[in-house]
This record gives structure tokens, sequence and C-alpha cells, in this order.
């Protein structure tokens, strides 16, 4: 049986999460980035999208942007990479696979491609080790994990309707509105409130939003305000309390709940034991080696 094991490393462009547990489950949510997760031992079994799949060691399953996901193992080894739609769109641009403006998917949520697997398994290593120079081997195996996934495992479309907004990029015809819940998920907010922001009517608006993202209005604000508190329990000391309230979450229980049925985890396990990853001479570095923090927790 594995020993319960779990250390994050975080920052702007990307979130790498290592995990080793005797039994592991988390209920359906979605992240705001592009998600690999590859096995390095146990099964691994999932729901993503309409998909039901198992993974076994050396490979891999893919999520998208707000795709939801589920899942349960036991025995179970495995990192996380979630790499965030900016990152990966200036990659696919620096790279020469298309300009501006393109719509960058998965084709398929499951892989057992061992390029994956071995940069995956590599990516894990530097998330455990303490050796010098980590923070720039680790944007370096992630560069070069996205390059392989550009080649063999995304689609990317150039599409007129996709714009580059505070939430990242996004269709054009939604902007208004996920930008409107980025300001203001702090609020309760209902679903007349935030068509009114993407000036559609409260039915249009719903059947729009699910159909461009795969998820509800509500589930999207769910998750946007469980994603800012994972950087609010990592990247500043205020009580767990306060950062319910700070997210939307009326009660300190109700926010503790929540969190843990999507991470495995209370927020205060998930805060314990968090240190800086910042190496001294990389400290103050713009872009990927910017802000980096370490955390045990899922």
């Amino acid at each position: 049986m594995n020993e319960d094991k779990n250390r994050i490393v975080s920052h702007g462009a990307f979130v790498v999460r290592y995990r080793a547990a005797g039994a592991y489950r988390f209920e359906a949510h979605s992240h705001p980035y592009l998600t690999v997760t590859s096995v390095m031992s146990g099964m691994l079994e999932a729901e993503i999208g309409s998909s039901h799949l198992v993974a076994a060691p050396e490979e891999s399953l893919f999520t998208n942007s707000f795709q939801s996901h589920s899942g349960n193992g036991s025995d179970l080894e495995f990192v996380s990479v979630g790499i965030t739609a900016e990152a990966v769109a200036e990659a696919a641009i620096n790279a020469g696979f298309t300009k501006a403006g393109a719509d960058i998917a998965f084709n398929n949520s499951y892989s057992s491609d061992r390029s994956v697997a071995e940069i995956a398994r590599a990516i894990a290593a530097e998330v455990l080790s303490e050796e010098p120079g980590r923070n720039a081997m680790l944007d370096a195996l992630i560069s070069q994990l996205v390059i392989v996934l550009l080649r063999s495992h995304l689609r990317v479309k150039r599409s007129p309707l996709i714009e580059l907004s505070r939430a990242g990029p996004v269709d054009r015809r939604l902007r208004r509105a996920m930008e409107f819940m980025h300001d203001n998920y702090s609020r309760d907010l209902g679903i007349e409130e935030i068509a009114q922001a993407a000036y559609l009517s409260e039915y249009h608006f719903a059947r729009l939003f699910r159909r461009v993202t795969g998820v509800t209005p509500h589930a999207y604000l769910a998750n946007l305000r469980l994603e800012q508190a994972r950087e609010l329990l990592i990247n500043t000391g205020e009580s767990i309390s306060d950062i319910a309230g700070a997210v939307g979450y009326q009660s300190q229980s109700h926010f503790t709940k929540a969190f843990k049925a999507v991470t495995g985890l209370t927020p205060k396990s998930y805060r314990e034991g968090t240190t800086r990853a910042v190496e001294p001479a990389e400290a103050g570095k713009a872009g990927l080696e910017s802000s980096n923090k370490v955390s045990s927790g899922e």
C-alpha cells in the first residue's frame, strides 16, 4: 500500500500535484486549465465528461479547461500537471502550430503514450526533489510536455470566436459574463445577473454557456471559487473562515465540505506544511520562474 503523500508546486503558469494514497476519491469538479494526469502505480478510475476511463501505470488521462471529472483509486500514485490555456496558446504560437485566436483542446481523454508518461514521471521526481535548480528543471520539463501534447494530443483550431480576456482565452459571446464572474465571485450571484452581463436572456445564456464550456454557469462559478481558495490557502496567511467568505461561501463548514469533496483534504490539511519553493538565484524572475510555491496537499 502506498504511504499517503501529497505535494504541490504551483504558480501562475502551471500547477503540479503529486499524490500517493492507499485510497483516493474526488467528486465531480473542473479546473481552469488543461490537465494531464499520469498514473505511476495502482489504478485510477475516472469519469471525464461522459466517458468512463481506467488508467494503469504509464497511462495518462487528459481533461480540458472546465471539463467535469471525478474519480477514485486504491494503492495509487500519480502526478497531475495543470497548464493554463494562456501558456499552452503562447507555446503553440511560438512553436508555429497556430496564430492568435485558436481553440485548443485534447483530442481524447485517455492515452498510453509512453513519452507523456516518461515526462510526467520526471516531473514527479523533480517535485519530490530538494535539489538545486528544481524550478528550472520543472520549467523545461513542462515546456517539453506541452510540445509533445501539441504534436500528438491537442487539437489546435483557429476560431474567430476566441478572444483573450482576464479569464483566459474565451468565446467572445461569453467574455463579459465570464469576466463578470471573475470580478464578483465573492458575491451571491444568480444566473439572471450573470446573463445580463452578457446581454442575453437567462434561457439563451444558460444553453450557450453549457454548449461552449461543457458545464453550467453554476458549476463554473463553484469551481472558480474553489480555485481562488486554493490560491489564497497557498499564498496568504488569511484564516480559513476569512478565505471562505472571500470566495463567496456563507459559512466555513460549507466551504470545508465543498473543498474536501474536490481535493480529498480539508483546507487546514491542504495548507499545513506549505513552504516556498523559490530558489534564491531564481527569485524575482518573470514568467514561469515567478511566484513558485510548494505545499503538501491535493
